[in-house]
Formats: structure tokens, sequence, C-alpha cells
């Protein structure tokens, strides 16, 4: 029962975007469109399971003094290898992304679930949390980014959904910060229900 409390914590009561207000620069700056969205949350899932699990294999041969920067290469590996294979399969989203691929080996939610649990807890226990938690993060992108697409452009995953007049500021970047504010009252608003 408590992998399944590890697991579900990401999605709702400690959602990394909408609850614990972390990884916000990839939020705001991707979202312009839910396979965005998406292609940054799946990769820094990735990011976030494998690191959690070899930080929890070796942790305790790294010594105190090094446990930070022994963390970000090992996160570093990781996302090189998001980097490169999108890169090679995924040319259109790897351009869409840009540098906030590099930039998930300084995300504090990776980061941080490194040092907070995985350093701390056993392997399968941190391969449970990193896929909650990276889940939860895709989940909070996809939503802000089809949120977003939908009321800019009229599509979500580029299917057409509505004509008209739209919301153009909601492609734009002020869009995310006023679409991510009613998504995070909206999860407020649910959570005190």
């Amino acid at each position: 029962m408590n992998q399944v409390a590890n697991f579900t914590k990401g999605f709702i009561k400690e959602n990394p975007v909408f609850v614990l207000l972390l990884g916000l620069c990839p939020t705001l700056g991707v979202t312009s469109t839910a396979i965005n969205g998406l292609g940054m949350g799946l990769a820094t899932t990735f990011v976030l399971v494998m690191s959690n699990l070899v930080v929890s294999l070796i942790k305790n041969a790294i010594p105190d003094k090094v446990r930070i920067p022994s963390f970000i290469v090992i996160i570093a590996s990781f996302v090189t290898i998001v980097e490169l294979t999108m890169q090679a399969y995924t040319p259109a989203l790897f351009e869409a992304l840009g540098l906030f691929i590099p930039l998930i080996v300084v995300n504090c939610i990776v980061l941080g679930r490194a040092e907070a649990f995985a350093s701390k807890q056993t392997v399968f226990s941190s391969v449970i949390d990193g896929l909650g938690m990276g889940l939860g993060f895709a989940f909070a992108l996809t939503i802000l980014g089809a949120v977003r697409e939908l009321l800019g452009s009229g599509n979500i995953f580029g299917i057409e959904l509505m004509k008209g007049d739209l919301m153009l500021v909601f492609v734009l970047a002020p869009g995310a910060f006023i679409a991510l504010g009613y998504l995070i009252a909206l999860m407020n608003k649910f959570a005190k229900s």
C-alpha cells in the first residue's frame, strides 16, 4: 500500500507543478501545445526514474562531500541519453523543446527527488517515487499545454476542435501564466472539496 501512495502522490497531493510549484521554467516555457508538454513530461519522467534508480543503488558508495555533484553527473548522463534519442527519433519535438531538454539536469524536481528520496530509500521505492512524480509532472504539462493550445489555436494534439475568434494570448508567454494560475486555482478548489 505504501508503494501505491508513493506513486499517486505525484498526481494529486504533491503534484510538482500544481501543488509544489516546482519546475516552473519548463512548465511555462514549453507548454504552448499539448504534444510539447507531453514530450517534456515523458523526458523528465525517464530521467527521474533512471536517476532515482541509480542513486538508490549506489547511495552507500557516494561520500557525503561529493553527494550533490555525483547526483548531477548521474542526472546529466540520463539527460544526454534523452537528448540524443529525441534528436534522432523525434527531431520536430527536439527542436520545439530546444534548450529546455538540457535544463532537465538542473530541474529542482529531479535533483530534489534524488536528494530527498532516492538517497534514503530502497531501489523499488525510489523507482516508484520517480515514476509517480514524473507522470504527475507529465500530466500537469500536458493539461497546461492542452488548455493553452485549445484556447489559443482551437486545437489539441493538432486536432482542430474550435474555429473562429480565439484568444491568441494563450499561445504566447503571458498565456502560460494565466492558464497556470487558473489551473492551480482549480486544483486548490478540488483539493479543499
